[in-house]
């Protein structure tokens, strides 16, 4: 049986967000006109219910008042690829890292181009911070969502972080799920982050 998937819009100062869900698991957030989305699917179903706390904590993150989301999720992608993304939500609030060392904290220094591509495949942006990487000289790069959105979150994030200098820039907790299990990822670095799928 295939699986329901449900969408719905979330107010931005970005322009409207598509989100989509599988039950209580948001599996996708994309800007407008992000690349490689195109819009709702015939045979998905609009529904505002599955998406109030999602709502809710970017209501207060594009506030400046949420630094870290507390939000269970499903990322559909490779292996390689969810060990990119789940070591995107290891950023701080407010900071940024190059994809050099991006693919060093995965064990795979030297990788940089193909942590780029993964990457660029994250279905939950914001959320996952994907925009919190950029180029080994300082550079935006590239940014699925588009580069003048991403300049304008990370911005975002520095004036937060200096209007709230004691505020802890983590996030509080994620969950990923996936069909086979789920697993508790948070962002202590003395934390393993592990698939139920191999």
């Amino acid at each position: 049986m295939d699986t329901l998937i449900q969408y719905t819009y979330l107010p931005s100062p970005l322009g409207p967000l598509l989100a989509t869900a599988e039950g209580s698991l948001l599996t996708g957030l994309y800007l407008p006109n992000h690349k490689g989305r195109s819009g709702p699917d015939p045979a998905w179903r609009a529904a505002d219910e599955p998406f109030a706390r999602a709502r809710e904590q970017l209501d207060r993150y594009f506030a400046g008042e949420l630094h870290g989301f507390d939000l269970p999720l499903r990322l559909a992608g490779t292996p390689y690829q969810r060990r990119v993304w789940q070591e995107l939500v290891q950023i701080p609030f407010g900071t940024t890292i190059t994809y050099a060392q991006l693919a060093a904290r995965i064990g795979q220094p030297g990788a940089a181009r193909a942590v780029g591509h993964a990457n660029s495949r994250n279905p939950i942006s914001i959320i996952v911070p994907c925009h919190r990487v950029i180029g080994a000289d300082g550079s935006l790069a590239g940014y699925a969502g588009g580069l003048d959105k991403k300049r304008w979150l990370l911005e975002h994030e520095r004036q937060a972080s200096s209007a709230e200098r004691g505020t802890s820039g983590s996030q509080r907790e994620l969950v990923f799920a996936d069909q086979s299990a789920g697993s508790r990822l948070n962002r202590s670095p003395s934390i393993a982050a592990r698939s139920g799928r191999s």
